[in-house]
């Protein structure tokens, strides 16, 4: 398993301007192959601040991923805003278990 997590910080302002631009990525992208989890979160205390979780069966499904349309519409709104800051990390699991 693949996953990818971290964190888009925007203004509040921009984030609200891009808000039905992330709706319609995270719909999409929970349609693809491979897709177990696509998650975009606001913390509760700090505004702007998006936490991203994904989860992918395999990095092919990840990379496919990178060239579909909606996510080239997802950056193409991201540079409408001015992104503060952008950490993203890929992180493969060998396994997992349920916690107990």
């Amino acid at each position: 398993m693949i996953i990818v997590a971290g964190t888009l910080r925007l203004s509040q302002q921009d984030l609200e301007s891009v808000r039905a631009d992330a709706v319609a990525v995270v719909s999409a992208t929970r349609a693809e192959q491979g897709c177990l989890v696509y998650a975009f979160a606001e913390d509760l205390l700090e505004p702007g601040l998006v936490r991203i979780y994904e989860e992918w069966e395999s990095r092919e499904d990840l990379a496919r991923h990178g060239k579909a349309e909606h996510i080239a519409a997802w950056h193409a709104a991201l540079k409408r805003v001015t992104v503060l800051a952008r950490d993203l990390k890929i992180i493969e699991v060998a396994s997992s278990e349920p916690l107990a």
